[in-house]
């Protein structure tokens, strides 16, 4: 039996897990609803879509061999106490990499072309063309935290129209050669734009905050896709109304869902999304598949493993 923490997975991953008893867990699932749902059904794998796994609830599943992430980011799972526990620990990178970079580009887009500010003149009736000046991208330099399959597909699309690219990444090799790699106080200094690719860990939690934004240039862009931790968002709100950061284009934040009333609402300078970077219709195919073919390695690998 296979525990999906939402309340549905793309057929196809269904078609592909049709040996298994699927539960699921429903749109919006706490820890608590997930162990009373281990406690009944005792399941082999987690898909893990929404909430965090934590010991606690591996501690309920004892025959639990695989948690597979329907996605790339694996920080809302306890990896260590899987590790711990003889559990493995797959996610779904480089599933969602296109529509997470269309989502970076779309922010990145909507902060230096006033999209959103304009849409919103134009519906009360206000014609702005002898007063507006926006951004133009073409020459200025982006800098990319974190290189990986969404990182490199961004910086392909900045790329493309005419941006300079830089980014820090410890872990990337072989970069494209349209990627100067750099260290962060060079890509501080240097970054008209900087984006946010790389996952959350305890080194880099809130590696955005009032010391390295002052690092930045006057007057700099933020675009986030990756993870709200990364950002200290009290010291984000105090650049952009500073006027360091010209517009901050978010898509994932510290608490999720986003608390209300949150400091970000009703601020100038920032455009929101609801992390939905990665949720298109053909990311969610893409993966439920990887993510159901990873959870069927695991459990072939460790029914093979068992004596005869």
């Amino acid at each position: 039996m296979i525990i999906v923490t939402a309340a549905d997975l793309a057929p196809q991953a269904v078609e592909l897990l049709q040996d298994y008893e699927l539960v699921y867990a429903g749109k919006t699932p706490q820890v608590p609803d997930l162990i009373a749902l281990a406690r009944r059904h005792d399941p082999v794998a987690y898909i893990v879509r929404y909430s965090s796994i934590t010991a606690e609830l591996m501690d309920a599943s004892p025959s639990l061999k695989v948690i597979s992430k329907h996605g790339s980011g694996t920080d809302t799972i306890d990896k260590p106490a899987a590790a711990a526990r003889g559990i493995e620990v797959t996610a779904a990178v480089g599933a969602n990499a296109a529509a997470v970079a269309e989502q970076a580009l779309a922010l990145l887009l909507a902060c230096a072309k006033a999209v959103v500010q304009l849409n919103a003149r134009m519906h009360a009736g206000h014609w702005d063309k002898a007063t507006h000046k926006s951004l133009e991208l073409g020459g200025r330099t982006v800098g990319l935290i974190g290189l990986g399959a969404i990182g490199q597909r961004f910086s392909k699309m900045c790329d493309a129209i005419g941006m300079r690219v830089i980014g820090f990444d410890p872990f990337a090799k072989n970069l494209p050669s349209y990627i100067q790699s750099v260290d962060l106080a060079t890509l501080w200094r240097e970054s008209d734009a900087i984006s946010l690719h790389c996952p959350l860990t305890a080194d880099n939690r809130q590696m955005l905050n009032a010391a390295t934004l002052a690092q930045c240039k006057q007057g700099v862009m933020v675009v986030n896709t990756a993870r709200g931790g990364l950002i200290d968002e009290p010291a984000l709100l105090a650049a952009v109304q500073s006027g360091q950061v010209s517009m901050a284009g978010l898509d994932s934040f510290a608490v999720e869902p986003m608390a209300a009333p949150h400091i970000f609402h009703h601020q100038p300078g920032f455009i929101l999304s609801p992390h939905i970077g990665g949720v298109t219709s053909d990311a969610y195919i893409n993966m439920g598949v990887t993510s159901a073919r990873n959870t069927l390695a695991v459990l072939q690998k460790t029914r093979s493993a068992v004596p005869a």
